[in-house]
């Protein structure tokens, strides 16, 4: 069941995704107030969805599911807590959600701490964000799913990679993602001025704060 919950999380996410990319664009091009402000909620909708899901897929790693064909690809029932819980990341699936997770992260981050912008840049950067996902969001759904079953469940995990068996495996991936995936603020910050026609000194004062803090 919490497969199942992971995955239907992440099909919510994937539409909110779509939605946040194209209502608030539209309401920027119109000004419309009501449809730009549909950004800010959407973006923290999102997060929360792509969290639930990757909560999800830590617990099948804690509960050594081995129903799941990522759990039982990379876990074992004798690893201890907290490489089950850091092999959750130490897959191709695993390392894709959690860099959604991050990148969804960063979008609810600007949705709550960026009200002084103006309505139109702020929904056009998290309208951007929000296509960015859905690239992310659907290449895991289609090509990467981390929630896919295994037809019977293997009696017994395959165990981590030797090599992601060290306490910096714990840190190092969601840190490192941590800043990658920051600079697609920036990235949107940028998108988000060319389309607005607005490259000045009042974008760059915005749009450093969060390059800063990727970096």
């Amino acid at each position: 069941m919490i497969p199942e919950l992971g995955h239907l999380a992440l099909i919510l996410a994937l539409r909110v995704a779509v939605a946040q990319g194209i209502v608030p664009l539209g309401g920027a091009a119109r000004r419309d107030a009501t449809l730009m402000a549909f950004a800010r909620p959407a973006a923290i909708t999102q997060f929360a969805l792509v969290a639930l899901a990757f909560g999800c897929l830590a617990a099948s790693f804690l509960r050594s599911d081995f129903s799941v064909a990522n759990v039982a690809q990379n876990s074992f029932s004798a690893l201890p807590a907290h490489y089950k819980f850091a092999a959750a990341w130490g897959s191709h699936e695993g390392s894709l959600l959690l860099w959604a997770l991050m990148l969804g992260g960063w979008s609810c981050a600007v949705a709550l701490r960026s009200r002084n912008l103006p309505a139109p840049m702020l929904a056009r950067v998290l309208a951007v964000m929000g296509l960015v996902a859905v690239g992310f969001l659907a290449f895991l759904l289609f090509t990467s799913n981390p929630f896919e079953r295994l037809v019977p469940p293997a009696p017994e995990g395959r165990d981590l990679n030797p090599l992601l068996q060290d306490p910096g495996m714990v840190m190092h991936p969601p840190l490192l993602y941590m800043g990658y995936v920051g600079f697609a603020v920036a990235f949107a910050f940028a998108i988000a001025g060319l389309l607005e026609g607005r490259i000045d000194a009042a974008w760059a004062r915005w749009a450093r704060p969060w390059t800063t803090v990727a970096w």
